[in-house]
């Protein structure tokens, strides 16, 4: 227990009343106890618990930490409803001259109050371990003394507009506010803060790119796990100490520079989809104490003769795609704790090590994330060839797919115009609350990308929609349902809509329907029937809604199975533009699932409800559209797979694997081609699939269909016949999740590709369907 002594000249009653003020406010916590009208605070002795510092009789630092027996820092309950933060901070910054203020798991609760301007002099802030709420207050940036700022463990929300001037705290080194609730992208401005040592922001839900950082040259620790940031590695110097990036959506490869890091203690990344070979030179940074790779896509091969740091304690390479052997130096020491399970590694006598998957499989899905496993003694010669030849074949095979596609668009254009829009019976099904949608956030960031290419929404006029319909003319009709209809329009500027009129049955006002458009006017992604926009029809006599108009994007070229079943001049999809169809339906199950909050589940996924757009791209149109749920909840929701048994349970406690169901029946109708109308037919096929795929890759073919059966590849098939049966897996657990169905998928087109290339075989959208002997 050290004890800090200042001379004292006089008492400051002022101070002294201050001080026994926020005792009071802070309802005489145990660490304050010994504070009384008799204590000369600037002569008293401190402890770890409370210290209150003076220079020439004035406090300077004051720190409150609520520890337990083990001198931990614990969190202490929120103090009382009559707590006043407003009140307490309105005391605190009578103490002008503060420079350290460390109030630490003290109950505080409520928003950081904008008065902490006042406290002018502050150095070091550190309110750990609290219950603040709400946003961080920007005036906190006017502190520009500021050299440490630690809000962790708190429940901040937002994040804006502290960024916009978190450049005027230019003294700061330590800035920590790992354990909140913020969210949004972080700053370039973090770069300008020169004199940053420690920068940690783990445990957020912070999205996208990091903000280069190699101007601060004095960065030592960089912690941000447990966000959503991605895709590249920071940019940082080689002065860098800690770096942990762990549970993040970082998928580029690790930079060349990382060798040069010689300082580097501790690099974790685990958890992450980081590709491209394995850096090995990071096992021999001479600082280097503590690796974990875990859960990437990192590939290459190991050396038994490889240099390790001796001083290297920890290592994780497990679940990546390595190759080689185990090196000598990680398994020599007995002190080291080295873990490399689900790789593909072998021993130093060749054979297989457990826990190891096949070595075949890590080759092959090394080259999904296009990287080759590179040997001890390959020549630079040959590998600038076989870049080159690939390369080659790719552009190609582009340049192929191109001119197809045009001569294809240019003769069947029109046609294709005249094929109607088919939107799903239910695709107004709600499954959410009015208080769930009132509260929610959107759409995320990273997953706008998607909607590159999509109108924004807006409110039409019903003038707008009976000009396009020329007045809902019955040549424009397209069908009806128990609660709407369908129609086909074209707007002045020549582009096509399809039109849903809702009726109401009770007398609706605007105000119903507002928390339920705005989330439908968020659902935009270039794999979905995008909602351009709406209309209302008012009743005369009160103003309520009669009818709710929703206009969608028009789908020219019909649903999937149409182009499947070679229902369109006999022409069905190629084996390539069927993969890619899959790839886009996964895109879009991938944004319900992830990129709207609240999420969406058990769509109703059917490939009748797969709809191809001018450029053939798959589109879904029947999604849990959260409206009118008290018009259709009866007659709305009938569940596609009800007829392949998916137990309810099943659907209640994992809902995300339904859609992977669903997805898988498709799937299988698209690798099969026999449309699948009942329960029986169903069945049979899936089983007898299923069976096939268990026995070998020569039995998949049996079942393929005649149409594109010679025109794909054995692997690019077997990827496919693969994912497509552990989707149909009767226990939801033994699925795949959406990104793994994403990756799959996105092997099997590369090597399709692959094939096509070296094969020398044209590439086109679509091909007759008849069957090649």
């Amino acid at each position: 227990m050290a004890v800090l002594f200042v001379p004292s000249k006089q008492h400051n009653v002022s101070q002294e009343q201050t001080l026994l003020a926020i005792q009071h406010l802070l309802y005489y916590p145990v660490v304050l106890s010994s504070w009384s009208n008799e204590t000369d605070f600037c002569n008293t002795v401190q402890s770890s618990s409370v210290t209150v510092v003076c220079y020439e009789n004035v406090v300077t630092q004051l720190h409150i930490i609520n520890t337990d027996k083990s001198s931990k820092w614990t969190k202490s309950p929120p103090l009382p409803k009559d707590f006043s933060i407003d009140a307490f901070f309105a005391i605190l910054v009578r103490l002008q001259t503060l420079k350290v203020l460390k109030l630490v798991s003290l109950g505080l609760w409520g928003q950081l109050p904008a008065t902490i301007s006042q406290l002018s002099s502050l150095e070091i802030l550190n309110i750990t371990s609290n219950h603040f709420t709400g946003t961080i207050q920007p005036q906190i940036t006017s502190l520009t003394n500021l050299q440490s700022l630690v809000l962790d463990d708190n429940n901040f929300t937002g994040w804006y507009p502290v960024p916009a001037r978190i450049s005027s705290l230019s003294r700061l080194s330590v800035l920590s506010l790992k354990n909140n609730l913020l969210n949004g992208l972080l700053p370039e401005s973090l770069g300008s803060l020169v004199d940053l040592r420690v920068l940690v922001f783990s445990h957020n839900n912070f999205t996208g790119q990091v903000p280069d950082l190699r101007r601060l040259t004095n960065l030592q620790v960089l912690e941000l796990e447990g966000n959503s940031l991605g895709p590249d590695f920071p940019r940082v110097t080689n002065k860098i100490i800690s770096i942990v990036l762990r549970d993040n959506k970082f998928t580029a490869s690790l930079p060349e520079e990382v060798h040069l890091f010689y300082q580097l203690k501790k690099l974790d990344v685990a958890l992450n989809r980081f590709t491209g070979p394995f850096p090995t030179s990071i096992l021999s940074l001479p600082s280097l104490t503590y690796l974990d790779i875990e859960g990437n896509r990192f590939t290459g091969m190991l050396f038994e003769d490889l240099a390790c740091n001796p001083e290297l304690g920890f290592v994780d390479l497990s679940a990546n795609l390595l190759t080689g052997k185990l090196p000598n130096c990680l398994v020599s020491s007995n002190a080291r704790n080295v873990v490399y399970d689900g790789n593909c590694l072998t021993t130093n006598n060749g054979n297989e090590v457990k826990s190891q998957k096949p070595i075949s499989f890590c080759r092959n899905e090394a080259l999904a994330v296009g990287i080759i496993p590179r040997h001890h003694k390959d020549s630079k010669g040959s590998k600038i060839a076989l870049a080159f030849g690939i390369t080659g074949g790719l552009i190609g095979g582009m340049l192929l797919v191109g001119a197809a596609f045009l001569i294809f668009r240019q003769v069947h254009g029109q046609k294709a115009m005249k094929t109607p829009l088919q939107i799903a019976e239910n695709a107004s099904v709600s499954s959410y609350t009015s208080k769930l949608l009132s509260d929610a956030r959107y759409v995320s960031r990273a997953m706008k990308l998607g909607t590159v290419g999509v109108p924004p929404h807006r409110t039409y006029t019903l003038e707008e929609l009976e000009e396009a319909t020329n007045g809902f003319d019955t040549s424009t009709f397209m069908g009806e349902t128990s609660h709407d209809q369908m129609y086909r329009g074209q707007l002045n500027d020549g582009s096509y809509i399809a039109i849903q009129c809702l009726k109401t049955k009770r007398n609706y006002s605007t105000q119903m329907f507002t928390r339920h458009i705005e989330l439908i006017s968020k659902l935009r992604h270039q794999h979905l029937v995008s909602v351009l926009g709406h209309c209302y029809e008012f009743n005369l006599d009160d103003s309520s809604v009669s009818r709710l108009f929703l206009v969608f994007e028009y789908a020219p070229n019909g649903t999937l199975r149409d182009w499947i079943s070679g229902k369109n001049s006999g022409r069905t999809l190629s084996w390539s533009r069927r993969i890619a169809a899959a790839i886009g339906i996964v895109k879009g199950i991938q944004f319900l699932h992830s990129g709207i909050v609240p999420r969406m589940f058990s769509s109703n996924l059917k490939i009748t409800n797969i709809l191809l757009d001018h450029n053939f791209a798959a589109k879904i149109s029947c999604y849990n559209l959260p409206l009118l749920d008290q018009n259709i909840e009866k007659d709305g929701v009938k569940s596609y797979f009800k007829r392949f048994k998916e137990p309810n349970r099943a659907r209640l406690s994992n809902p995300e694997k339904v859609d992977v169901y669903d997805f898988g029946v498709i799937l299988l109708e698209i690798i099969t081609g026999k449309p699948l109308w009942t329960q029986k037919e169903a069945e049979s096929t899936k089983e007898q699939f299923q069976t096939r795929v268990a026995v070998d890759d020569a039995a998949i073919k049996d079942i393929v269909d005649p149409a594109v059966c010679d025109t794909c590849s054995d692997q690019s098939l077997t990827t496919m016949a693969e994912i497509c049966s552990r989707c149909l897996a009767n226990d939801p657990l033994q699925r795949p999740s959406v990104e793994d169905m994403l990756w799959n998928l996105q092997f099997a087109a590369q090597v399709q590709d692959a094939w096509h290339s070296s094969e020398g075989s044209p590439v086109s959208l679509t091909q007759p369907a008849i069957t090649y002997q």
